[in-house]
């Protein structure tokens, strides 16, 4: 891709012209829309070009109505307390939406008996096409309902979540800010705030539970309707992993449980020893054992979003003009307040191609780090905005996490931008790194736990809190003493959005991570190459499978053992130089 090129993808604000809707077109209700979705089932066909004319029409359509859906999302998410901006949501979800699915089934019928199918660029297409027949054989009527209901009910985890908040010191302040004080030299304080969080939690445990409950009864339900026996089986499907299977996940978690949770354990003891305590305790975990202050990169988010420019700036001029017209076009939502959702997440915008980053920035090592996550899917969103079709903008989650993760790593030479002094740089690379490792523990632990819960829909609720607990203490915190704590742990679940949110959006992280590691090692090696390689691989969106977007990045689709203990120790190798 030559600079040209970049610099338009990276400093456009524009829109590109619409070839099928009208330029002022914009979502209203039903009715206005039906049109259009009846025109694209009824017209006619009479050549592969007509064929590649209509399905790019038939994006355009599907990219204003993704856009629309996106920017109802991000204000909803902004501020969970508007009633307004939540009805707004609402509606799409239940009076947009479904109307949608069925004529979306009839558009995947329609291209897929079309004569000239055949006639494309069989190399072109290959991953669109298999795509839309999954969906074809997945696709049931009776699930328009349920789906709704779902929508309905994961958006009151966020409501819920957003709106928990605990005093410390006089003075109230969201989880996020509070979670802050688990990083302070002294440890009492570090309980203090621990306790508050999680008693905090506890206050809307019962509620969250129910919730989840419900979740998983329409999730099984919807998994039935299709054939599938389980969510777990019919969410493969549905997420297009075409490249490995629940056996090979499984493996994958017996994997990080020999060769990084003994890692994690001697992490631990170090731990222990360095802050000369008789025993590890949960609020133990985040603060720097030199015994020196939080480390404080950033105070503002503006200072937040100034100093990330500043590093991308120096691992290539395009990284930071994505970022600029992000800031110019008001596409960022960075710090945290009361009433917002939890989480963080670089939200695509399928029809400008100028993504929004949204986050809950508390002036701490991982707010960086969460930045520079999204930062990197950003830079994704900017290199395939172009793309033809609105699925090719699309990879999965294998390939969208590589693109952020290896942004972490990539950009860790140019950290001394948010931390000057010399000691200070290291103790964030030290930490980051660790975090690293400790991803895998984690992955292993939320994913292992969905495939049980899936499995075995019709389990109680203290089943669920038994079942979590077991795998909980197989992979995490092994060193550390829960003595009088045990009331919290049953519940720690709970803090996962994706659990509600975007179930099986997980294992992804594990796999990306050991990618991203990989391009990093590349990265140490020729800083250039391994860039241009990063910036290659996700230019291709989801035009090619994995295996290939991986390999034109210079990397290995692999995880397996032996491949996470080089990879592992290679971490390893580079905290020790530290």
């Amino acid at each position: 891709m030559d600079t040209f090129v970049e610099t338009a993808l990276a400093t456009d604000t524009q829109r590109p012209p619409r070839h099928y809707l009208p330029e002022d077109f914009q979502v209203g209700d039903w009715a206005g829309l039906e049109a259009y979705f009846i025109e694209l089932r009824d017209r006619p066909i009479h050549s592969a070009a007509e064929l590649e004319r209509w399905l790019l029409d038939r994006s355009e359509l599907e990219s204003v109505l993704s856009e629309d859906m996106a920017w109802r999302y991000i204000r909803m998410t902004c501020d969970t307390q508007d009633q307004e901006r939540a009805e707004a949501f609402q509606f799409f979800v239940s009076e947009i939406e479904p109307q949608v699915a069925p004529y979306d089934h009839a558009l995947n019928e329609k291209m897929m008996a079309s004569e000239f199918l055949p006639e494309l660029d069989a190399a072109r297409y290959r991953v669109f096409v298999r795509s839309v027949r999954q969906a074809l054989e997945i696709y049931r009527e009776a699930n328009i309902p349920v789906k709704t209901e779902i929508s309905t009910k994961q958006q009151q985890y966020a409501a819920t979540v957003g709106a928990m908040t605990v005093t410390l010191h006089g003075e109230e302040m969201t989880l996020p800010r509070a979670a802050d004080q688990l990083k302070n030299p002294n440890r009492a304080l570090r309980e203090e705030a621990y306790r508050a969080i999680q008693e905090r939690r506890l206050q809307d445990a019962q509620p969250l539970d129910a919730l989840f409950t419900e979740l998983v009864q329409l999730r099984h339900q919807m998994a039935r309707n299709a054939g599938f026996p389980n969510f777990r089986d019919y969410m493969f499907a549905a997420l297009g992993r075409f490249d490995y299977t629940p056996q090979d996940c499984r493996d994958f978690h017996q994997a990080i449980r020999e060769t990084v949770v003994p890692l994690i354990d001697d992490l631990d003891l170090e731990r222990r020893q360095d802050l000369a305590l008789a025993e590890l305790r949960p609020w133990d975990l985040d603060v720097d054992v030199s015994g020196k202050a939080p480390l404080r990169p950033f105070a503002t988010g503006e200072e937040l979003l100034e100093k990330t420019v500043t590093v991308f700036e120096r691992l290539d001029p395009f990284l930071a003009d994505c970022l600029r017209t992000m800031r110019q076009m008001g596409n960022l939502d960075l710090e945290s307040r009361k009433g917002k959702a939890p989480g963080g997440y670089n939200y695509p915008l399928d029809e400008t191609g100028v993504p929004f980053i949204f986050m809950n920035a508390t002036s701490s090592l991982r707010d960086v780090v969460t930045m520079l996550h999204e930062g990197g899917h950003a830079v994704h969103s900017f290199l395939t905005r172009r793309l033809p079709l609105s699925a090719d903008k699309h990879p999965p989650s294998e390939v969208a996490e590589l693109a952020s993760m290896s942004m972490e790593l990539m950009s860790m030479d140019h950290w001394d931008v948010f931390f000057p002094d010399a000691e200070e740089l290291r103790r964030a690379k030290k930490t980051h790194l660790e975090s690293v490792l400790e991803t895998f523990p984690w992955v292993a632990t939320i994913d292992k736990f969905q495939h049980w819960v899936y499995e075995n829909p019709q389990h109680t609720e203290a089943e669920r809190h038994q079942c979590w607990t077991d795998i909980f203490d197989e992979f995490n915190q092994r060193t550390v003493s829960w003595k009088g704590l045990e009331g919290y742990k049953p519940y720690l679940w709970q803090k996962q959005l994706h659990l509600y949110e975007v179930p099986f959006y997980y294992i992804e992280y594990a796999m990306a991570q050991l990618g991203a590691i990989a391009v990093w090692r590349n990265f140490r090696q020729n800083p250039g190459q391994a860039l241009e390689a990063y910036k290659r691989a996700l230019a291709l969106g989801y035009t090619a499978p994995i295996g290939e977007i991986y390999a034109a990045a210079g990397i290995r689709f692999d995880f397996s053992t032996d491949y996470l203990r080089t990879l592992a120790d290679f971490v390893r190798d580079e905290m020790a130089k530290l």
